[in-house]
């Protein structure tokens, strides 16, 4: 009788260890795992950097970031299943994935929250020209008295992006950026070039991006801005600092009609004393709008751009030269 019991016990055992192996299937950078029909992946970037993929149960598709340079790598990191969660530690970081509603949450070592999503994420169908894609949405859940900035290059005069509701697309006075670093020492980073609506309120913090196969989202925690940004470095590439001269005086105006006016505009500078540095030559310096930012020099006012410079440069001055993000029908690039 006795073995008997031990036989089933163990097999029971077995069975239990079965059942919690197949909750999630350990990758060489993470975690897969399927909750409510939605699958999810946890990649670890760096030891306090995950990022997290979600989409339809079964749904095959490509995604290569155009932002994020990096890849994910090797991380040390023990996976347990405690309280019906699934939770990965690294040196740095703690991630628990909810394994009955998919809600992902992130600790710091000490065990503080720092961050954690909200339910109600949503794939909605969406016809992008003819490909099958979705609407991608995801909320999260902030202290009441967190901070946040970033967003990108913002006209609303605010540096707390708290209280808000911003649809993030490129504009003519407005670079815009679908990430955010949160007082608390973390940041996040939504995958997602499409136009974007974010939105922070007393209900939620969330990204509803128009076009996406899934929901991409990086989080690292930094302890501190200068962290957060050193993780952004090293997930989309080094920025290099500009030249000591680009930090001067720059003189522009909505456009200069010809190059006479520009050398001029130096010239009077350089007679009066007053430090310039460098003169920026704004839009119209290709020619008529069937040329629009040809970024080439076809307007007549300008007949030797290279005269143009060379002037601006014996006066010891610098020059740009701006590009635009759309171009005219009679430009080579169109």
């Amino acid at each position: 009788m006795k073995i008997h019991h031990l036989f089933w016990g163990i097999c029971l055992c077995f069975s239990t260890n079965v059942l919690f192996a197949q909750n999630y299937q350990k990758t060489s950078s993470g975690i897969k795992t399927t909750v409510n029909a939605v699958d999810i992946e946890v990649q670890f970037f760096a030891p306090a950097v995950a990022r997290i993929i979600k989409s339809p149960e079964g749904v095959a598709y490509e995604k290569e970031s155009l932002s994020v340079i990096a890849k994910p790598e090797k991380v040390s990191f023990k996976a347990d299943i405690k309280d019906n969660k699934i939770v990965l530690n690294t040196s740095e970081l703690s991630v628990s994935v909810d394994t009955g509603t998919g809600i992902v949450s992130y600790f710091s070592k000490d065990g503080k929250v720092l961050l954690a999503e909200k339910s109600g994420m949503q794939f909605i169908d969406f016809d992008d020209a003819g490909t099958k894609t979705y609407q991608v949405y995801q909320p999260f859940i902030l202290d009441k008295e967190e901070a946040i900035y970033g967003l990108g290059q913002l006209q609303n005069g605010k540096m707390i992006q708290r209280n808000m509701t911003k649809n993030l697309l490129q504009g003519n006075v407005e670079d815009v950026s679908p990430f955010f670093q949160s007082t608390k020492g973390y940041g996040v980073f939504w995958d997602n070039y499409s136009p974007t609506l974010f939105t922070d309120n007393e209900v939620e913090t969330s990204f509803r991006s128009e076009v996406g196969d899934c929901v991409d989202y990086y989080f690292m925690y930094g302890k501190n801005a200068d962290g957060v940004i050193a993780q952004v470095r090293n997930l989309t590439g080094q920025a290099p600092m500009f030249p000591l001269w680009t930090y001067g005086y720059w003189q522009s105006k909505e456009r200069y009609k010809s190059q006479e006016e520009v050398v001029d505009v130096v010239r009077k500078y350089r007679e009066l004393g007053i430090p310039l540095d460098g003169i920026i030559q704004d839009w119209q310096y290709w020619g008529h709008n069937y040329l629009w930012n040809a970024m080439d020099f076809q307007n007549p006012t300008f007949n030797n751009p290279q005269k143009m410079i060379e002037d601006v440069h014996a006066m010891n001055a610098h020059m740009a030269i701006s590009i635009w993000s759309s171009f005219g029908p009679m430009t080579k690039p169109y």
